[in-house]
């Protein structure tokens, strides 16, 4: 009931964008045979908005996967780099969460690894909202990063690697059946921020999943069973991931294409140093304000990225 709410939205949407163009059309027509020039500049100026919310409703055309409207899993892994790495995924977690505070989105951080130094390991986040997955898709992949590093005493060039995973949560139980004799849970103590009760008590939870390997953990909420719900909610999602991936494995082998491995396929490049500049290297689309995208200005990228697939789907 909800899809068909929605697709009844969009086609009375058009309908009424379509509506207005008529009538645009009708008074451009009649402003030059009358030679009114200000209603002709009136009808350009409702033109150039028809147009905004044109590029707007070709880009729900692009969120009509059959995920896209969903709550997204979101994790960065730090890569090589050492404490550079990990300050990196720290700041790319920073970015989301100021992009989804951005939008509108909540934002739940369900566990995070704190680095050795500075920085993070690695972090897992729950983000909600209309769309939230169909956003964050264009986020999965390797993200570099290239400054001056506060960590070198030399104040030397590096670069630094993170991965990004997003992950569409799953919403109705029987997309992924998990038995319970598949699981292994165990409890621990959480570590780092959570104050003493969670510090002193065994809340913490580990989730192996038996016959893939897989494992989940989450440790910042204060409760155990809280723990354990989102835990769950997280192996869940990647389980649903792990077969979508298959799926498009299967479909690439039969047409004859290589699938590369997503660790090495380089999204998209900050530099700080010695020049500032974000770039996707799949879209080509670029800014020089490098501040602004970790402060989590990501719409420009996201809109390049979905419309470069519409322009696949179309082709």
């Amino acid at each position: 009931m909800r899809r068909l709410a929605d697709l009844r939205q969009q086609v009375d949407t058009w309908r009424g964008l379509e509506s207005h163009l008529h009538e645009l059309t009708e008074l451009l027509s009649l402003a030059e045979a009358e030679g009114d020039a200000a209603l002709a500049e009136e009808v350009e100026r409702e033109l150039a908005a028809l147009a905004g919310r044109l590029d707007e409703m070709e880009l729900s055309l692009a969120l009509a996967g059959p995920y896209d409207r969903r709550d997204a899993i979101l994790a960065i892994h730090a890569g090589a780099g050492g404490t550079d790495s990990q300050d990196w995924a720290q700041m790319l977690l920073r970015m989301y969460l100021r992009w989804a505070e951005r939008r509108g989105y909540e934002a739940h951080v369900l566990d995070i690894s704190p680095g050795e130094e500075a920085g993070i390991k690695s972090a897992t986040v729950e983000v909600s909202g209309p769309y939230a997955y169909g956003w964050l898709k264009a986020e999965k992949g390797v993200h570099r990063l290239v400054r001056l590093s506060p960590f070198d005493a030399a104040h030397a060039r590096h670069t630094s690697f993170a991965l990004v995973e997003v992950l569409p949560e799953v919403e109705a139980p029987t997309e992924v059946e998990i038995r319970p004799e598949e699981l292994r849970i165990d409890t621990f103590r959480a570590s780092g921020h959570g104050g003493q009760h969670v510090q002193k008590n065994a809340t913490a939870v580990r989730i192996v999943h038996l016959p893939t390997g897989i494992t989940v953990s989450c440790q910042n909420e204060r409760s155990l069973a809280r723990n354990k719900e989102f835990a769950l909610k997280v192996l869940k999602a990647r389980l649903l991931e792990r077969e979508l991936q298959r799926r498009q494995e299967e479909q690439a082998r039969l047409k004859g294409e290589h699938v590369p491995a997503e660790w090495g396929h380089q999204v998209r490049s900050y530099v700080l140093h010695p020049y500032k500049l974000v770039k996707d290297h799949r879209t080509g689309y670029e800014t020089s304000d490098a501040e602004g995208v970790l402060d989590g200005d990501l719409d420009g990228f996201l809109r390049a990225y979905l419309k470069e697939q519409l322009g696949k789907v179309a082709s």
